[in-house]
């Protein structure tokens, strides 16, 4: 399908654009961290990708390093270092993702994807079909409060991104990411 061609070349041009493009904000944050605890800069997870296979995902560390796996309803309960807290309010601890993007284990767009906690979401999204694209760094339940939602809510934003796929909703996707960053205000 020209579709999926397009998206894969759109994610390969886009990774590495950005990582070649913010090279310099990746040595600066590394070594931020680095120089933190002299521990792993990088955070490793596993995670449930394009149909329910496992992946390693990856992020720039926030939290102290024997912090446990964590729900997103468990947010008020995790212990976040004083440098990760800036790397969340601004997304950039997210930045690491592109190389999973250029790996071809996740899209620039798509549903989130699912920490292997979240049984009940990957049901969901085997039911409505999502579960068979991508996931993605941005996608259609992001741009829709997506830490607001339930995770029947989340699936079903993941189903009708799923049944209508297109550079048009793509696009607006992109488009909607960039107005919520430029409105997003600081959280602590």
């Amino acid at each position: 399908m020209l579709y999926l061609f397009l998206k894969r070349l759109f994610d390969i041009l886009m990774s590495i654009f950005v990582l070649i493009f913010l090279s310099p904000i990746l040595i600066l944050i590394s070594l931020l961290i680095f120089f933190q605890d002299r521990k792993s800069v990088i955070f490793k997870q596993k995670r449930f990708g394009l149909n329910g296979g496992k992946f390693t995902f990856y992020k720039f560390r926030s939290m102290p390093v024997l912090t446990p796996n964590v729900t997103s309803d468990m947010k008020s309960k995790i212990k976040i270092t004083p440098f990760g807290k800036i790397l969340r309010r601004t997304n950039m601890d997210e930045l690491p993702q592109f190389f999973n993007i250029l790996k071809g284990d996740m899209s620039v767009i798509g549903p989130r994807p699912a920490i292997l906690s979240q049984k009940n979401l990957i049901f969901l999204r085997k039911t409505n079909g999502s579960i068979n694209i991508k996931p993605g760094l941005t996608g259609w339940a992001q741009v829709n409060s997506y830490d607001d939602m339930t995770e029947s809510s989340k699936a079903q934003y993941d189903g009708e991104y799923f049944k209508d796929m297109s550079i048009g909703l793509d696009l607006l996707i992109i488009f909607k990411t960039i107005i919520y960053f430029t409105k997003k205000p600081p959280t602590y």
